[in-house]
């Protein structure tokens, strides 16, 4: 065939080529179908200040412990735990089970039921190892949509406000979600009150999500007393609690204190399930070691009822991720594990509390000094990594504007962002923004 034959076909085939895919749809997800989704606002924050040049600007945003000098803070007993690991010779890469590391569940187990636990000694109890909190929370969700049923208006409520994802992942396994009082913004603690009434309506066998302690994003716990009530109302109205545990013994710096309600409600009976990460209080952030938790109530058909949900629990798991990484799970074992590592461990703990303890007393004693408008107890009061405020979005921005300290529009302050070189500067700029904006 001439030369020119061959072109002048050639350029005729791929003439008729682009007027079919031009003709054809290039995407099945037009806007319309898959429209874009908004940033996630935490993540945004980090962005944008990561991007500032200013050189005493402050990230209160992060969910992270930092140390005095606002760097990460690799916990002593993991890095030993970490040597012991690199160390043995036994050590691979093999598949874990499909529900994890038995010795770090099992350790877990004990961690947040007690040693002595009559759940655990009775054999009413199930543990999977899952991605950190999100991924217990998720199997758990998913689990209680698909088997829990009951009444016709099944749904699950969440305190108000809440650790945002709670939302979303409910929300994608189609569980339907309500909300319950919990922050007071007139006297920034607890609304006890609406918080009971609320549980008190919710239909009979309603899911309850709790935080354990430590709450996300308030900072605000109920006592041991109002623990017992929310109980005792949970009871009459045969709601199932569902334990969020993010925070045990990276709260109060006692592990047993911090588990005291998932226990408590244990004791009286209940059949309930635990979400429990080992970020915070490990420090393993980017490991995503986490275990979820079923427990039935006392019966003589105990031991059969949690194989079976054991046994669904496994499915599900394996459809999600298979098998859970090993890492993580491994540092955490060995420490939980060997009462000498687990003694470096909760003093470990005790530092990180201690230091958010005194960036409370610090700051509410700078603000107080200046004679700052409105009451600062609360900030004492609250507990954990969080501590809301009380400070307006209108005065989160303009902070962020003048100071370059950045928070969450709510108000809400990561507590371990704060340290002896910038809490004098954070103090003055609340104070400062308070006064020009009341």
């Amino acid at each position: 065939m001439p030369e020119s034959s061959f072109s002048t076909s050639t350029q005729t085939r791929l003439s008729q080529i682009s007027a079919h895919m031009a003709s054809t749809a290039p995407t099945s997800f037009h806007a319309d179908v898959v429209p874009q989704a908004p940033e996630d606002p935490l993540f945004g924050l980090m962005a944008a200040f990561r991007k500032d040049t200013f050189e005493n600007k402050v990230d209160l945003g992060i969910g992270a412990y930092r140390d005095n000098n606002a760097k990460p803070w690799v916990l002593p007993v993991v890095k030993k735990a970490d040597e012991i690991l690199r160390s043995d010779p036994n050590l691979n890469h093999e598949y874990l089970p499909i529900a994890g590391l038995q010795e770090f569940t099992s350790a877990s187990q004990k961690l947040i039921l007690g040693a002595d636990s009559p759940a655990i000694k009775e054999r009413r109890v199930t543990s999977l190892q899952t991605i950190s909190g999100t991924g217990a929370v998720h199997l758990g969700a998913l689990f209680l949509s698909k088997f829990y049923h009951p009444n016709t208006k099944r749904a699950v409520y969440f305190s108000n406000p809440t650790w945002v994802n709670h939302h979303q992942i409910f929300s994608n396994v189609h569980l339907p979600h309500h909300t319950y009082p919990y922050f007071s913004k007139k006297t920034k603690g607890l609304d006890f009150e609406g918080m009971i009434e609320s549980i008190e309506n919710a239909p009979e066998g309603s899911i309850i999500l709790l935080h354990a302690c430590a709450h996300n994003p308030t900072g605000v716990d109920p006592t041991q007393d109002q623990w017992k009530e929310i109980c005792k109302v949970m009871q009459a109205k045969k709601h199932f609690p569902f334990f969020d545990c993010a925070y045990q013994g990276f709260a109060s710096g006692d592990l047993n204190k911090d588990a005291w309600a998932v226990r408590y409600f244990i004791d009286q009976g209940f059949e309930l399930c635990i979400a429990q990460s080992y970020a915070k209080n490990f420090g393993l952030y980017g490991e995503r070691a986490g275990c979820f938790h079923f427990v039935t109530g006392p019966s003589p058909d105990a031991e059969n009822i949690i194989s079976r949900i054991a046994s669904q629990l496994a499915i599900l798991q394996r459809s999600e991720i298979s098998n859970p990484p090993a890492y993580g799970a491994r540092i955490a074992s060995l420490v939980l594990n060997d009462a000498e590592l687990f003694a470096e461990w909760e003093d470990n703990l005790r530092t990180m509390s201690g230091r958010i303890i005194d960036m409370r007393r610090t700051l509410r004693s700078k603000l107080e000094e200046m004679g700052t408008p409105g009451t600062w107890n609360h900030i004492t009061d609250q507990i954990g990594m969080f501590s809301f405020t009380g400070l307006t979005e209108k005065q989160v921005l303009k902070i962020r504007e003048d100071a370059h300290v950045y928070m969450t529009k709510n108000g809400r302050i990561s507590m371990a962002g704060l340290n002896t070189h910038n809490i004098e500067y954070f103090a003055k700029a609340v104070d400062k923004v308070i006064r020009e904006t009341q």
